[in-house]
């Protein structure tokens, strides 16, 4: 069953976000939207991930600039992404992570993160800056190397494109020198957006590999 459900912050900030799975579940994960909104993609990932037997909660994260936004992946919808991001603080994007993680109800250990895009950054943010999850994963985060020198407090997970336009090599072999032991694959011929079948960029087998990889982790960690 999903929803649109109404999420309050620890600073009294509510926000929209997409509930799907069933409310019994013992794992819960968040889903950590791209630049493009709480979009029909992303409601599409949450979905999949509640068909394998998740409660998911996807936060619109754009609520404290914009509500209602969903972006279609074009140059216009880029650019007022990357303008509504700058609008709102990184701390308070956390704050309402945490609160999407609190309403799931379940204790960290048992309560995963994952994010695309922007969202891949979040995940990786969430990880080390607050103790609301046992398993965090990122897909194509291209401010994770910019940050590469914080500590994960719970077991992390990292995809990135061979060919990402936007995150070079170096950046993810700046990541691996940070944390050798650090989970992190790289898909052949994939680029920026690979797992997003309503973008160009989509790359159907990397993204099926990917979201194997992804689930057997939280299968483990979880």
């Amino acid at each position: 069953m999903s929803q649109t459900i109404t999420l309050t912050a620890s600073d009294g900030h509510t926000l929209s976000a997409y509930s799907a799975g069933p409310a019994d579940a013992s794992r819960a994960l968040v889903v950590v939207q791209e630049i493009f909104g709480v979009n029909h993609h992303i409601r599409t990932v949450a979905d999949a991930f509640a068909a394998e037997g998740y409660r998911v909660i996807a936060p619109a994260l754009f609520d404290r600039a914009e509500r209602g936004v969903e972006l279609a992946y074009d140059q216009e919808g880029v650019q007022k992404g990357l303008k509504l991001r700058a609008a709102i603080p990184p701390e308070d994007t956390l704050l309402d992570i945490v609160a999407a993680a609190r309403a799931l109800g379940l204790e960290p250990a048992h309560t995963g993160i994952i994010g695309y895009c922007w969202g891949g950054t979040l995940a990786w943010q969430a990880a080390c800056r607050t103790d609301s999850f046992g398993a965090a994963v990122g897909w194509y985060g291209a401010g994770i190397a910019a940050e590469r020198n914080l500590l994960p407090r719970c077991p992390v997970e990292l995809h990135f494109g061979e060919t990402d336009g936007s995150i070079p090599l170096s950046d993810i072999a700046a990541i691996r020198a940070a944390h050798p032991d650090l989970l992190i694959y790289i898909y052949p011929d994939a680029g920026h957006g690979f797992g997003c079948s309503e973008r160009a960029s989509f790359n159907a087998p990397a993204a099926e590999l990917a979201q194997t990889r992804s689930l057997a982790f939280f299968d483990r960690q979880l």
